[in-house]
Order: C-alpha cells, then sequence, then structure tokens
C-alpha cells in the first residue's frame, strides 16, 4: 500500500494549508516533506501518523522509500523513470567547431544558444527525463542522446557515444547539494555521490578544454558558500583555470530578469574574459554588490541598448482569449527581437493560453503589479507577485515552471485577462520560434521555465570561442 505523506493528504481530502495548520508547520515546509526533498523530524512523524490514522513505523518507512524515487530539479521533483536508454545521432556533426556534451540537458537551451553563435555543435546530451531529450534531439540532430540518471552511466559510455567533447556544460539541479565531501574522494559508481559532484567526476574523466555550469543565485550562500567554493577547488586541481559571475540575463538582449552564478574554467591557462552587456537593464541584484556582479551604470555605457521589454518581445502574437489558441502572427515583425524570433517562421505554433475558471477570471480582472490589487475576499494567500501583471515595458520577472498558472510568480499578460501562453513563455526566454518543444503541455512549461535563456547562451559561447580562437591564433 502506497502511504507517502501526499498520497495520504489527498486520500484525506485535506488541503495543505489545513494539514499544515494542524501540525503548526508552514504550507512551504510541507510541500517539502510531501516532495522528498526533507524528512519530518521523529516528533512530525508521529503527529501526522495519528493524523492519517496510521503506524507512525509503516509511515516513515513509506516516506524513505518515497524519498528515494524522485529527483529534485528547479522547483518542482519529478519521479525516476526507471529508464536509461541511448539513442544515436541523426547527423555527423561538423568539423571545425567546438563539441559539447550537454549534462542536465533539460530542452537543451544552453547548448542551443552555443549553437547559434556557428563555433559549436551538441554531440551529446544527457538528461532523466524522455520529455527532455525527445525535445533536445530535436533541436540537436548532431547529438546522441542519453536518457536517465546521470550516476547509472559509465563515463566510458558517455564517451562512446559522442567521440572527442570540447566544451562539458551543464546545470545541476541545486537540490542536489546535499552533502560536502573532499572531490578527490568521489569515485564513480558512487551512489553517495550528488549530481553536482558527478558532473565534477565526469569533466575529470574527460577533460575537455572548456567547462560551463549554470546555477541559481543561491548555490553562492549554499552550505555557507562552501559548495561554490568545493567546486571550484576541485576544477582548479584537475588543472582547470576558473572564473565566475553573477549574470543577468536581461544585460544580453533576454526579455526577462533572470539572474544566475555562471562557472567558466579552461586547461589552457588562458584567462577568460567574460562578454560585455549589450543592454541596460535596471535592476537590483539578488547577490547585492558583490564584484563579481556583472552590472552596467547607464552614464558609464552610453551605446548600450535598452533592455529588451515583455511589449518588444511579444506585441506580434495575436490577441487569444483564456482557453483558446491562434496559430497566426497579426503582422510582420515589429522590430529586431521579433525579426530574431520569427526567423522567416511561416506559422505560428504553441500560441495557447490556458482555460481559466470563472473564479479564476475574475481575480484576473483585478490583476495588478502585485498582489495587493486582488480583493481580500477573492483570495486566501499567496506570495506578493502571485496574480500579479507583467509590466509590458519592463523585461519579465523571472519565468518559473508553472508560467501558464496565475498564482505563479507573475505571468498574467499585460493587458488580456489570461496567463501567458506557451509561445509567449519561450519568447520571453529567448526561444526562437522555430524551436521545436515536444511533451503535453506541462511537460513543456517545466522545459521552458527550466532552460537557460539561447540569447544568454550565446553571448557566453561568442566569448569563450574568442578566447579559444586567440590560443589557436597565437
Amino acid at each position: 500500500m502506497t502511504c507517502d505523506i501526499r498520497t495520504l493528504r489527498i486520500k484525506s481530502r485535506l488541503a495543505q494549508r489545513s494539514i499544515a495548520d494542524r501540525l503548526g508547520v508552514s504550507s512551504h515546509q510541507l510541500r517539502k516533506w510531501e516532495r522528498g526533498l526533507e524528512l519530518p523530524s521523529d516528533e512530525v512523524f508521529g503527529k501526522m501518523a495519528g493524523l492519517f490514522g496510521i503506524e507512525q513505523s509503516e509511515l516513515v518507512k513509506s516516506q524513505i522509500r518515497y524519498s528515494r524515487t524522485v529527483t529534485p530539479g528547479e522547483g518542482y521533483t519529478t519521479r525516476l523513470t526507471n529508464r536509461k536508454e541511448s539513442i544515436p545521432a541523426r547527423k555527423t556533426a561538423p568539423d571545425g567547431v567546438l563539441r559539447v556534451l550537454d549534462l542536465f540537458a533539460g530542452c537543451g537551451g544552453l547548448s542551443f544558444g552555443l549553437e547559434m553563435t556557428g563555433h559549436f555543435v551538441a554531440v551529446c546530451g544527457l538528461d532523466l527525463l524522455p520529455d527532455r531529450l525527445d525535445t533536445f534531439l530535436a533541436n540537436h540532430p548532431c547529438a546522441a542522446g542519453l536518457i536517465g540518471d546521470i550516476r547509472d552511466w559509465r563515463i566510458e559510455d558517455i564517451r562512446k557515444s559522442m567521440g572527442r567533447v570540447d566544451l562539458i556544460a551543464g546545470g545541476p539541479p541545486c537540490q542536489g547539494f546535499s552533502s560536502i565531501r573532499p572531490f578527490r574522494a568521489v569515485t564513480e559508481g558512487d551512489r553517495r555521490n550528488n549530481l553536482i559532484e558527478y558532473f565534477v567526476l565526469i569533466i575529470a574523466a574527460l577533460k575537455p578544454k572548456w567547462m560551463l555550469l549554470e546555477n541559481v543565485v543561491g548555490m553562492l550562500t549554499h552550505k555557507r558558500g562552501v559548495m561554490l567554493e568545493s567546486v571550484i577547488s576541485a576544477l582548479q586541481d584537475i588543472g582547470y583555470n576558473m572564473s565566475w559571475r553573477i549574470i543577468n540575463a536581461a544585460l544580453y538582449g533576454v526579455p526577462q530578469n533572470r539572474e544566475r552564478i555562471v562557472i567558466i574554467g579552461n586547461r589552457m591557462g588562458i584567462d577568460f574574459k567574460w562578454p560585455e552587456p549589450t543592454h541596460f537593464a535596471e535592476y537590483r541584484s539578488m547577490a547585492g554588490s558583490r564584484p563579481e556582479v556583472i552590472s552596467v551604470l547607464p552614464v558609464f555605457s552610453p551605446n548600450l541598448m535598452p533592455a529588451v521589454t515583455v511589449s518588444v518581445a511579444i506585441s506580434d502574437l495575436a490577441p487569444v482569449e483564456a482557453g483558446e489558441q491562434v496559430n497566426h502572427y497579426i503582422d510582420e515583425p515589429r522590430n529586431d527581437f521579433q525579426r530574431t524570433m520569427r526567423g522567416g517562421n511561416p506559422q505560428l505554433t504553441l500560441h495557447r493560453a490556458t482555460r481559466h475558471t470563472k473564479r479564476m477570471l475574475n481575480i484576473i480582472e483585478h490583476a495588478g503589479a502585485n498582489i495587493s490589487h486582488i480583493p481580500k475576499e477573492l483570495i486566501s494567500s499567496g506570495f506578493s507577485t502571485c496574480y500579479s501583471r507583467l509590466d509590458a515595458s519592463k523585461p519579465s520577472t523571472t519565468l518559473t515552471v508553472n508560467f501558464v498558472h496565475p498564482a505563479s510568480n507573475r505571468c498574467i499578460h499585460p493587458r488580456q485577462n489570461r496567463a501567458l501562453t506557451i509561445r509567449e513563455g519561450a519568447r520571453l526566454q529567448s526561444f526562437p520560434d522555430r524551436f521545436e518543444f515536444i511533451g503535453t503541455t506541462g511537460q513543456i512549461v517545466k522545459q521552458i521555465g527550466n532552460a537557460v535563456p539561447p540569447l544568454l547562451a550565446k553571448a557566453l559561447g561568442e566569448a569563450i570561442y574568442t578566447a579559444d580562437d586567440s590560443r589557436v591564433n597565437q
């Protein structure tokens, strides 16, 4: 019998808020337990057992068993598929470009952006989830695909799937940072390895010229910064010259204030020069005034273009009602960003909106810049940016994996009474309209929300290629 916390709560027909109140904890904490990210204390397990009418020992065993069958990602948890499959590339990779292995590849936004430079080609992508690899492979014809837990793949099998590799890139899920052990003690096949440890292990074994790691800014302070220091130190120990920065994608033409930590290293002793911002965006960094934060001041950067706004990004997309879909553009591209995104694409796809209930439509009609615009009697709780509209005159706030649902972080259309469509979310992440997404609506939304914006990856790729090319031509 399945007796994990979430299953028992659903069977009891009780809301999370109700259970959390009875346990004396926050709904946020209860969600962590339900997702298998943490285990409750013995005292809380006892309260839960009494609440659900089950033996405490049985509940503990079931929850531990459940926590071992889920893999945490950014903002959500997915059950393990227990699937391991190797899919060969459809085309032979061209010569004269840098070959990329994309680990934790997701739908492939990072490697797609690198390929947009014309100097890189993805030759292999690895991800736990089949739908992510389906999308990745549809857009990377020269890449082999490896489906499954990264710890289940022998390094030699990864090598055989792609041949030579020049750059290993990826973004190990931040919730995978579960331990702090010396990286030199990490060995292949050890199930104690967390995901970022295995990422380092593969780099150490394959020894590419370049490595690139992208992750949430929380990595900066996780375990008081020890994890970041450990990653950098481990890579330095195996011969990499390391550098890292906090980067806002809006500074590179992405219509979204999306801040991430990026770590880049190389084995040639090159002092990497980070790409100069091309756009100016007003925002406050989550990392404060640290010197590693890439920022710009307009007085010193008069030639920067203004940030790409929500309106600039999506104004050529036809109006659409909640629950409906439109398959055509309303007119020609109105600006350079739209021309880049359209790329001559003849037909609009995925411009469909979530069907909202009458109650939700009533809430949306009141929506403004924050949740305070919603009458108190219409909602019971929510963060300040829930049920909020995007500002058409500014870049979007950070897109989440739930951007088609109004209760998520500021994702209601600036003027229309609905949440963003899938295509609008893809535009705000800078995915060209020709990029092919495969999967259910829920899967595609998560693919988009978790991705590295291709235009940011393109800027990083140009900087890496310039550094690599300067070494070759010295």
